[in-house]
């Protein structure tokens, strides 16, 4: 099942989110890798989709997991959650109707 995860980042948190993107990425790729990822990308704080120094308010992900609790924990162990880029992350079931 597609499961949405949507998360908030902290205030001012642009410098952690940079420092911390390369770890974040990879783990997307190994969801994209195991053709189990369907969107990702960040919330511009703007809009632009190169909000510069305004920076970004969240992110979200739809993937593919087994089971909520299986996507709450890949959720949870995100590196910008570990770096405190993500004040939080919601997750819940998605069904995809369109297109």
């Amino acid at each position: 099942m597609l499961y949405m995860i949507y998360s908030e980042d902290a205030a001012n948190s642009l410098a952690q989110r940079l420092a911390t993107r390369p770890a974040h990425l990879a783990r997307l790729e190994q969801l994209k890798a195991e053709n189990k990822l369907f969107v990702a990308g960040p919330l511009p704080a703007i809009d632009s989709n190169d909000p510069g120094s305004a920076g970004f308010t969240g992110s979200l992900v739809i993937a593919e997991f087994a089971s909520l609790e299986q996507a709450q924990s890949w959720a949870d162990a995100d590196p910008y959650l570990a770096a405190g880029v993500y004040v939080k992350s919601t997750v819940k079931p998605f069904k995809k109707v369109l297109p």
